[in-house]
């Protein structure tokens, strides 16, 4: 059975239970794959992550011994899995071979997939020759030399991979990784395009080299109704690369198709206010609670959160700028500093906040602005280089 790593969504007891959304990787990548967009999306669905055999803690054996395997192989495995859960229906996003996967799904079950999200996928991923070839190499020399070109192949010259992801593929099993290769060989979902009737998002990454553009747009064109959506900035793995845009591309596609419950602004808050400040920062707030500032604390997770900086007529980006200037209009410095995080989080530049920050010292005064200069610069700093750690 493949291994899965279940999600389920913190949904109040009175209100209906949560969608099933599965996160199904690419080639050489673990369930850890979708790790920045877990905590968001579990605000919203039960969240079923799954490896492909042979992936981190699935084993190669899943793959039936004694013939080739297809993507319907996969497709049965996933069924297999979500069967066992007592899972009927399910919404399903996947990246790569894992969309390719959802593609199969949605085409030949379409009574079972709601909705589909297909990122930097293909439904034909070039000449059967080359990825014979790579299964042949991996099957005589193991996945080392195909482990250690993974970044070229994942992201855009200059992107820091994370050592994490790295580590995974070189702990992929070579015979499952080889058979994987013949999967993506004999691969044509063309014809099958037209049968789905699922809502579906194509996301593509616009420096993607593996699958490039071109492939995202014949999904979208092939797969009626399908909306397409071309990232800058982003290689293969464009949500490592781009976590914040596809993050937010599926909850649009994905809360579209699935509507909220009643009353989500507590899990909407908390997914939101961890979104901009981070886990850690949450985390912490959340650990000093006592019983004389809890009820403070779930106010500010369902208004401040849930209710404000949820709501949709603002995007993020401004949101951020104007809660800096009145930070710094209020002189309230301690709450500056994780906001100033938050602000680079949800796309502005150090530059973008240093603009905020001079316009501050016009209308709040110099030395409000002065005052936080040196706080921001110190946040922004400290920011960067935990990012290069992989730890923002």
């Amino acid at each position: 059975m493949l291994h899965h790593h279940l999600t389920p969504t913190p949904t109040p007891t009175s209100t209906p239970s949560a969608p099933t959304l599965v996160l199904a990787p690419s080639l050489g990548t673990t369930l850890a794959v979708w790790d920045a967009q877990l905590p968001y999306l579990s605000a919203h669905f039960d969240v079923v992550r799954w490896d492909l055999p042979g992936h981190g803690g699935s084993p190669a054996s899943d793959l039936p011994p004694g013939r080739t395997p297809t993507v319907a192989t996969l497709g049965a495995l996933v069924l297999d899995l979500l069967d066992s859960l007592r899972v009927d229906t399910f919404a399903y996003a996947g990246i790569s071979l894992g969309g390719a996967v959802g593609t199969w799904l949605a085409a030949h079950h379409p009574d079972r997939v709601e909705s589909l999200a297909l990122l930097c996928s293909s439904a034909h991923f070039g000449p059967p020759e080359p990825w014979r070839q790579r299964a042949e190499s991996v099957r005589t020399k193991g996945v080392e030399d195909i482990g250690d070109g993974a970044p070229g192949r994942w992201f855009t010259a200059g992107f820091a991979a994370p050592q994490h992801l790295l580590a995974d593929h070189h702990r992929v099993d070579p015979d499952a990784y080889a058979a994987c290769c013949d999967i993506l060989a004999g691969l044509d979902l063309r014809p099958d395009l037209a049968r789905i009737t699922a809502p579906t998002l194509v996301v593509a990454g616009r420096d993607d080299r593996s699958t490039p553009p071109a492939h995202a747009r014949e999904l979208a064109d092939g797969i009626p109704d399908a909306r397409l959506i071309e990232l800058p900035r982003a290689g293969h793995l464009a949500n490592v690369e781009q976590p914040e845009a596809v993050r937010d591309a599926l909850l649009g596609h994905l809360a579209h198709n699935h509507p909220e419950p009643p009353e989500p602004l507590a899990r909407l808050g908390e997914a939101a206010r961890r979104s901009v400040l981070g886990d850690a920062h949450v985390d912490r707030a959340l650990a000093r609670t006592t019983p004389f500032t809890a009820r403070f604390q779930d106010f500010i997770t369902r208004y401040a959160w849930g209710e404000i900086w949820s709501g949709g007529t603002l995007d993020r980006r401004t949101r951020s700028a104007i809660t800096l200037t009145a930070l710094v209009a209020g002189g309230h410095k301690d709450e500056l500093a994780p906001h100033v995080r938050g602000a680079l989080r949800n796309g502005l530049s150090p530059e973008d906040i240093g603009e905020v920050l001079l316009q501050c010292a016009v209308y709040c005064s110099v030395p409000a602005a002065n005052s936080a200069f040196a706080i921001a610069e110190r946040e922004i700093n400290a920011y960067h280089a935990n990012e290069e750690e992989g730890e923002a």
